[in-house]
């Protein structure tokens, strides 16, 4: 079932690196949904959501970072500026990196979405070898901003399976932590991205 018909007044468009277009915030954007369910699928798990105000359902103003930390417990995901400025929520919608404190959750029908808990092997439950870098290079600290940072990296490599320094550098300029150094992210990256081929 596909969202017939989605109204916002005064929406913004991220043009950071590449990023779909997001609603600025939930709580400013005027949404009109003319359905009564979403489907959409996380990580590899389809769901069905009601549309509407009630408890266990999704209001048109939630955004994809509450549904998915709310609604179906994937916390991995984290809130920290709660408008778009630190990365912390990125997830990935179709392969794309997107902040998910910007998207509201009824413009993700039909879609796959993939957070940091998506990204560990199903049946063997191993690491993917982008996070298993980030563990070898001890590119974290407190490990808040961690989820945003590998699921960006996720993307770029995705894209771009051998990126240059630079080139990881511009995928992550929108990730900010305050712990740590950048320089082991980006060796952890380029290290993954060598397993990756």
């Amino acid at each position: 079932m596909k969202i017939k018909k989605i109204a916002r007044s005064k929406s913004r468009k991220s043009a950071a690196r590449g990023r779909m277009p997001a609603v600025r915030s939930s709580r400013k954007a005027t949404v009109k949904v003319e359905q009564e369910t979403i489907r959409l699928t996380v990580n590899g798990q389809p769901y069905e959501l009601e549309i509407g105000n009630r408890p266990n359902e999704i209001a048109p103003s939630h955004t994809l970072a509450h549904t998915l930390r709310e609604t179906l417990g994937l916390t991995g995901t984290k809130v920290s500026c709660d408008n778009g400025a630190c990365g912390c929520c990125t997830v990935l919608i179709n392969n794309m990196a997107v902040l998910s404190c910007m998207t509201l959750t009824v413009e993700c029908d039909g879609k796959k979405i993939t957070t940091i808990e998506g990204l560990k092997d199903p049946k063997t439950e191993k690491l993917d070898p982008l996070q298993q870098a980030v563990i070898d290079y001890t590119a974290f600290q407190c490990g808040f901003c961690t989820p945003g940072i590998i699921m960006s990296a996720k993307a770029l490599l995705q894209e771009n399976p051998s990126p240059t320094e630079e080139d990881v550098k511009e995928a992550l300029s929108g990730n900010f932590c305050r712990c740590i150094s950048h320089y082991q992210v980006v060796k952890a990256v380029m290290a993954a991205s060598g397993e990756v081929r």
